[in-house]
């Protein structure tokens, strides 16, 4: 009977550890729903991740989900990261969301796609408190179909 138990005992255990160390990792996450599945050029999307650990390097990621409605297969992103101590840093991204024959990068099933965009590796934040992130599309349309929602994650850097 013991054994048994023993059996069952030692696979969960392992799996809770397992679920528990790839928590671990993550220092910070949220995301922001489009209203109507709209992007609106006026709608900047605002995070503000608290950091309390200035010993780690971390990843900073962010997801986007779309639709099959979403007209392009690139994305412009003007991203503005402001430091606790008040300096920002402002950077133009694109990404690809697509190949070109319209096949969806990331995960997806049915009309919905999401997609990891990487925004930066292995960053050090020298100081504690809130570091806040502005971001607004960049594309040239105001309101942007098919766009679900978006987010961001910062996580342990991964080596």
């Amino acid at each position: 009977m013991i054994k048994e138990i023993t059996k069952i005992s030692f696979p969960l255990l392992v799996l809770l550890f397992l679920l528990n160390a790839c928590k671990s990792n993550l220092i910070y996450t949220d995301s922001v729903t489009m209203p109507e599945k709209t992007w609106d050029l006026s709608n900047i999307v605002n995070f503000s991740a608290p950091v309390t650990d200035t010993t780690i390097t971390s990843d900073i990621y962010f997801t986007i989900r779309t639709g099959s409605d979403y007209p392009f297969r690139n994305i412009f992103l003007f991203v503005t990261t402001l430091s606790p101590d008040g300096k920002t840093m402002t950077d133009t991204l694109e990404y690809y969301l697509a190949d070109e024959k319209g096949n969806w990068f990331g995960k997806g099933s049915g009309d919905v796609h999401e997609l990891d965009l990487p925004f930066r590796s292995n960053i050090y934040f020298p100081l504690k408190g809130n570091y806040d992130f502005k971001i607004r599309h960049g594309m040239r349309t105001d309101g942007l179909k098919g766009i679900y929602d978006f987010g961001i994650r910062i996580q342990k850097f991964k080596r």
